[in-house]
């Protein structure tokens, strides 16, 4: 039944998918086109997509809506980032769609997770706790790290530990998305992100990361 509860949700759903419409928005983007675009972006993000330096993200593999929303923030300066912006700025909309497709097209290298901690990390990635209101992370993001591109959510199979630590911690100070006055910027599922990172304790968030990094 169409209740009126139901209708509230699915209007709620539609306005913010509305208001996010431009970046989420993209044409079909050329891979090959895309390599050579995405050269510059080997120095931090490694050959491939697969960054050799911890605090920064291996987008081998990551999916392309993922990819092309995210750049587009920092090109706004939604994501505030001394890097990233100057690099973003000058791209145009099919610049970052075969970026995005580029580094979508790629394989992720798999790294290893840390034995002492990735068991808690299974735990709360594939089950969430229950009596902490945590969601299962594979609800979102996949058994396997995967994500899910028509609802924005990114891929997470080996990722650097370093930096899931780093994004999970913004989450919880809304740091993520802050522009350069210090505005908080919103951001697709950067609400729900930042209730769940907040209900994270530190070893959560050691363990979690631990756990994805040797995602396969």
């Amino acid at each position: 039944m169409f209740t009126a509860k139901r209708f509230a949700a699915v209007l709620a759903t539609s306005l913010v998918l509305s208001a996010f419409a431009p970046l989420i928005a993209q044409a079909k983007g050329d891979a090959q086109a895309g390599a050579t675009k995405a050269a510059v972006c080997t120095a931090c993000h490694g050959s491939n997509g697969n960054s050799i330096n911890p605090e920064w993200p291996s987008l081998a593999g990551q999916n392309a809506v993922y990819i092309s929303e995210q750049l587009k923030l920092f090109r706004a300066g939604h994501r505030n980032n001394a890097v990233m912006y100057p690099m973003s700025v000058g791209l145009t909309d099919a610049d970052i769609a075969d970026v995005a497709a580029y580094f979508a097209s790629q394989t992720p290298v798999g790294l290893e997770a840390d034995a002492a901690t990735y068991k808690a990390g299974e735990s709360l990635y594939r089950g969430g706790d229950r009596a902490r209101n945590i969601p299962a992370c594979s609800a979102c993001h996949g058994p396997v790290g995967l994500g899910n591109p028509g609802a924005g959510y990114p891929a997470m199979r080996a990722q650097h530990a370093t930096y899931t630590i780093s994004q999970l911690s913004a989450y919880a100070a809304e740091s993520r998305y802050v522009d350069a006055a210090g505005t908080k910027q919103k951001a697709r599922n950067s609400h729900m992100m930042t209730t769940i990172a907040r209900r994270l304790s530190g070893d959560d968030v050691k363990s979690l990361a631990s756990y994805i990094q040797g995602l396969r």
